[in-house]
């Protein structure tokens, strides 16, 4: 075996060095979130409680009317409630120039949760267009994909499949140090979010992008253009239902886009190139915190456009402000029945059925 080369040998540590205490070493101005977040997330929690919680209530009461949409309304609005209690964790944070002071396992719990909310609430999105989609377009065919216990399991499985996904953050320390040339802050201790990306969180980002981005939104769209087709080429619709339906269709849409593209756009690009380029951490720093500020207000947004934009969402949270929500008699529940059964014989006559609307 050939003898290496000494000089040969301390130049190639001393370049690994480098380059892994540059990679370790990747000074941030953190000055965009201390101004960004603390405000954007305030008015997200003081927003974002009372709404999902009327939310949870409207589906308890849409799932005791034997409506099974109401189960993927309730997780929808429970995995929103969840991430919009970690918030004053990051509040904390950013006031405190992105440093995490607060016990490491706190920092895995809201990093965890934070994509837990992302990719949920993208599943059940995604269940919700289908479960309308089914209703509108077929409304005579697959009942059975169509019922409470249905919902339920499918519900288990989104939670579960997505708590699977998203374990790799439990299970890797979400704190890292960096270190920076400014006397007055040394080091800062980074929760989850480094600069540059880890490989790890490379590799999981591509794997969120496809799958809980692009997939959910291609379905989405492909469910709502059908719905919309169904809606306009129906003779038995008035015009003004049309509009009201198509307009809450390109609503939500333009609501998905506007909230989990950019920031799924910029993820990507930084998992493809940032991989221990200081330079190009640096560069994506601003439209990366902008994006992930973006795709927060999905949490007072879903609440908003499922919920509240819905007549009969907005007569169960009267019914809630009242006081007798939950003491649906059993001639509610006949009523309710009766409305499904009319919806389904308007299928028959060509009609488009009345929950449409309740999208």
């Amino acid at each position: 075996m050939a003898n290496k080369n000494p000089l040969t040998s301390t130049l190639y540590s001393t370049l690994s060095y480098e380059t892994t205490t540059a990679a370790k070493n990747c000074a941030i101005e953190h000055q965009l979130d201390k101004h960004l977040f603390p405000a954007l997330y305030s008015i997200l929690v003081i927003i974002s409680i009372p709404t999902n919680t009327a939310s949870l209530y409207v589906s308890c009461c849409q799932v005791k009317k034997k409506n099974e949409l109401g189960i993927y309304l309730f997780s929808l609005s429970l995995a929103d409630l969840l991430y919009t209690l970690t918030l004053p964790l990051w509040i904390y944070y950013a006031q405190n120039d992105d440093n995490w002071t607060l016990h490491r396992h706190l920092c895995t719990a809201s990093a965890f949760l934070k994509y837990l909310n992302y990719y949920t609430s993208s599943g059940f999105l995604t269940c919700i267009s289908i479960d309308r989609y089914l209703a509108v377009v077929h409304p005579l065919r697959f009942h059975y994909l169509r019922t409470r216990r249905f919902a339920f399991l499918v519900a288990i499985m989104v939670w579960v499949f997505e708590i699977i996904s998203n374990s790799q953050v439990l299970y890797n320390d979400d704190t890292f140090t960096e270190f920076s040339n400014d006397s007055n802050h040394s080091k800062h201790t980074l929760c989850y979010d480094t600069y540059p990306l880890k490989s790890w969180q490379a590799k999981l980002n591509v794997y969120r992008v496809c799958l809980g981005y692009a997939i959910p939104l291609l379905i989405m769209m492909f469910c709502y253009q059908k719905i919309y087709q169904a809606v306009k080429n129906n003779q038995a619709t008035e015009d003004k239902d049309k509009k009201k339906i198509k307009d809450l269709l390109l609503t939500i849409i333009i609501t998905f886009i506007l909230c989990f593209t950019p920031y799924h756009i910029v993820l990507l690009i930084r998992s493809i190139y940032e991989p221990n380029n200081c330079s190009y951490a640096r560069k994506m720093y601003e439209p990366y915190r902008i994006t992930t500020a973006l795709t927060s207000l999905n949490c007072i947004l879903d609440p908003i456009l499922y919920c509240f934009a819905s007549e009969t969402g907005r007569t169960d949270v009267q019914n809630m402000v009242r006081g007798w929500c939950f003491s649906v008699s059993p001639n509610d529940v006949q009523q309710s029945q009766s409305i499904a059964l009319s919806s389904s014989s308007q299928g028959r006559t060509g009609k488009v059925p009345e929950s449409a609307t309740f999208l």
